[in-house]
């Protein structure tokens, strides 16, 4: 589902004239912002529409990306709990994302080795198989949206990302935050 609901993006002289009727709007932050939002919703309705020829979702394909294990550092296996963590979804999203990929052969549950109290999730032979039958085509794509930028403004816009992402993180309470004290 796309994060910015409008089609078509304000004018920035529209921006201007909203900020007389809410100081505290800064049109210069708010058009950024929308581009931003708008580039995302873009980018992943690129992913969404290959992923779906597959038959997939981009949760479950994150799931199956996770328990790749040559793309993580993460050791594996690994349990429905460190597979949530690691995407920020619910544990109850997790499970149920895990148990659809379950139902089709992609991935297994079986008893941790280390703790057979827990469930570790590993990636079958047939999840195996889709990953290398969709990455492909999907790292291409990736490349295809990159493909406008020179490598210099590749580099730039990671760092103006993580410069956002970071400054996201300190106006978002962690959830230890939230706890009431005792």
């Amino acid at each position: 589902m796309p994060f910015l609901l409008i089609k078509n993006l304000p004018r920035y002289e529209c921006l201007i004239e909203a900020a007389k009727l809410f100081p505290d709007l800064d049109p210069s932050a708010t058009e950024v912002f929308l581009h931003l939002l708008h580039a995302g919703d873009e980018a992943s309705h690129v992913v969404e529409t290959h992923l779906a020829e597959h038959g997939i979702s981009q949760g479950r394909f994150m799931v199956l990306m996770l328990l790749l294990n040559n793309l993580s550092d993460c050791p594996h296996p690994r349990t429905p709990a460190a597979l949530a963590d690691l995407s920020r979804v619910t544990r109850a999203t997790m499970t149920g994302l895990i148990d659809t990929l379950e139902r089709d052969g992609l991935v297994k549950r079986e008893p941790d080795r280390d703790d057979r109290r827990m469930m570790s999730v590993t990636l079958t032979v047939k999840g195996r198989a889709l990953l290398e039958k969709i990455l492909p085509r999907h790292f291409q794509r990736m490349a295809e949206l990159m493909q406008r930028l020179t490598e210099t403004e590749r580099k730039t816009l990671v760092q103006l990302l993580t410069k956002i992402t970071h400054q996201a993180t300190t106006l978002s309470p962690s959830p230890s935050s939230l706890a009431i004290p005792a």
